[in-house]
């Protein structure tokens, strides 16, 4: 090797960064985020039958009312596993954002109000939703009895004896499924209960071997903690101020950070609702429906031991936070997700910047953004100039990286 050969491979850090700087660019490499944890309450997310089985129901559209809609409906491969579109439309039109599926595996709880506390137990919420999937799990199951049989039992083992059942029958259905399932004998609701906490099991298996890849940033965050000036190239200058902004003034990593970019909390930033006379509540009745969920860590058909279920047992339900608090989504790919927030009210990237900017007063509950002049607790207004915008949204634009998903 040439001496200038080898002075090019040693070439000096372009950008100049802190210790601590490199410190927080290091945490937040996608690598750091390590093996997807293992799910105490469900004891087959790792089998590799349990998943095949997850991805044929994932993409069964038998599994909905009019024979029409799949979980891949809506969080569709060529879409970022989500469906683009402000609201979730299945059966009917839903009130929230679809949220993707890469990640969820690291989250301790799901949907934009954290109403489940599993993957598994996430995936049978829109089952039985009138708005997504519209169906029953009694219909479910028996689709289950009567095209997966072999399939299921190779994973969960026998079938439970579910006797005579009606065609249609649930708790969380129409008036008719929900009288057909109060007249249904104890032992066959938790034998259905059982297989349809089943499917959402095998549906998670293949859920959680979705994942985010590698983006340009973590190239240069790599980079960065390498010394490698050659290798900080794969940013441009005005994506290396829109990281600067990040970490500084724009105060995004307050919420956004560690590798999956997103503090797995709940926050009121104000965003406006769609409907200012019934505003979304969020995360404040998302955790009454969390703790009454039969399928939930502490529930029968869970798998965990109750110790194992400390998220669950620790909750904080007398929080005013919670208030129109809303799940922190990652970034990792966000400029190929929009529109924006929990019901898709912003349609760009900027819109996004310019509302944390402007910090608006919220319709319900508290923001934890400051504003001007505002003496805040733990915050302070955030001031972003319009060049400031445009160089914060070209750096998201580097969080974008491929979607792994199995063969």
């Amino acid at each position: 090797m040439t001496a200038v050969a080898a002075q090019a491979l040693n070439k000096p850090p372009r950008d100049r960064w802190s210790a601590q700087e490199v410190a927080t660019l290091a945490s937040m490499r996608l690598k750091e985020a390590g093996p997807r944890p293992a799910d105490p309450s469900n004891a087959y997310e790792q089998r590799t039958d349990a998943a095949a089985l997850g991805r044929a129901l994932f993409d069964d559209t038998r599994l909905s009312r009019n024979g029409q809609v799949a979980c891949a409906s809506c969080h569709s491969a060529d879409r970022q596993f989500q469906d683009g579109k402000p609201f979730g439309q299945g059966m009917g039109t839903g009130k929230r954002r679809t949220m993707p599926v890469m990640g969820a595996a690291h989250s301790p709880f799901l949907f934009w109000d954290g109403r489940k506390d599993s993957l598994w137990s996430q995936a049978l919420g829109p089952l039985e939703d009138p708005a997504e999937h519209g169906g029953n799990r009694v219909r479910f199951v028996k689709l289950v009895q009567g095209h997966y049989k072999d399939r299921y039992e190779a994973v969960f083992g026998p079938m439970p004896s579910l006797g005579k059942l009606p065609d249609d029958a649930s708790p969380a259905g129409t008036d008719a499924e929900r009288a057909a399932w109060a007249a249904m004998p104890e032992s066959s609701r938790h034998a259905v209960n059982r297989v349809f906490a089943n499917m959402g099991k095998a549906i998670a298996a293949f859920e959680r071997n979705i994942s985010y890849g590698e983006s340009r940033f973590d190239r240069y965050a790599q980079a960065t903690v390498a010394g490698d000036g050659r290798g900080q190239e794969v940013l441009s200058q005005q994506e290396v101020r829109g990281l600067r902004l990040f970490l500084t003034k724009g105060q995004c990593g307050t919420c956004h950070n560690g590798p999956l970019l997103t503090d797995q909390a709940f926050h009121n930033t104000g965003v406006p609702p769609i409907d200012r006379n019934q505003p979304d509540r969020g995360r404040a009745d998302g955790l009454k429906k969390l703790l009454r969920d039969e399928f939930n860590c502490l529930g029968r058909y869970s798998d965990a031991r109750p110790e194992q279920c400390g998220e669950l047992q620790f909750l904080a339900t007398d929080d005013p936070g919670q208030l129109a608090a809303f799940r922190t989504p990652s970034l990792r790919n966000v400029a190929e997700r929009a529109p924006y927030m929990h019901a898709g009210q912003f349609t760009t990237l900027d819109q996004v910047l310019q509302h944390y900017a402007s910090a608006p007063k919220p319709v319900l509950g508290h923001s934890e953004l400051a504003q001007p002049g505002e003496q805040h607790a733990d915050r302070q207004a955030i001031r972003l100039s319009p060049a400031d915008i445009q160089d914060l949204a070209a750096f998201l634009g580097t969080l974008t990286g491929p979607v792994v998903q199995p063969e």
